[in-house]
């Protein structure tokens, strides 16, 4: 026997042993990308629902400041009762809210932004408004600050036709929070405008 054939014989099923172990090396590097990659995607459309629920809340505050700015004789009514799903436990600094007209709305985005993504049909806002509330949390009575300044109308009226005087300003507290249906994630928001009577 030649020293060859010797060498050859040792080798024998090296071939298999190395392609087995390739084999696993192989499927683990692609059970393992399989894995990052679908914990991405889960993390991206989480990303995604939180994304929209802001701006559904967001949107809840754009429409609550549209309201506000149309009504007069603003006064609290009765306590939030009939709220979905924006409690008022979500806002710590209310412990005893009133509403303002008893106002309350609740929207999907979709009855707002028509001819878009049927996926806006899972998202909705809901927002209610009360006096800014005091330092114990209580909404009854309004916070209100003096607003001096200048007002006018044409600039045809002539030299005078800016008034000086003072107004006041009367604190909001809007607050708002976005849903999604599907996967019930809530994102809040709070916002306060001042409406000068």
């Amino acid at each position: 026997m030649s020293l060859n054939y010797k060498k050859r014989k040792n080798e024998k099923g090296f071939a298999i042993a190395l392609a087995l172990l390739m084999l696993v090396a192989m499927s683990l590097m692609g059970a393992t990308l399989m894995v990052v990659a679908a914990g991405d995607h889960k993390k991206n459309g989480n990303l995604n629902i939180k994304q929209q629920t802001f701006y559904a809340a967001e949107t809840g505050i754009s429409e609550a400041k549209k309201w506000l700015a149309s009504q007069s004789n603003l006064l609290p009514g009765s306590a939030p009762n009939n709220l979905s799903f924006c409690k008022t436990s979500f806002f710590p600094e209310l412990s005893n809210a009133k509403l303002i007209k008893d106002k309350i709305e609740k929207k999907k985005l979709s009855d707002l932004i028509a001819g878009e993504d049927a996926k806006l049909s899972n998202y909705s806002y809901e927002y209610f408004i009360t006096y800014t509330p005091d330092q114990n949390g209580n909404t009854q009575t309004a916070k209100t600050s003096t607003v001096s300044g200048t007002t006018g109308g044409d600039i045809s009226e002539g030299t005078t036709y800016k008034d000086s005087g003072t107004s006041e300003s009367v604190f909001y507290n809007i607050y708002s929070c976005g849903q999604d249906s599907e996967s019930n994630v809530i994102t809040v928001l709070q916002s306060t405008v001042s409406v000068v009577n």
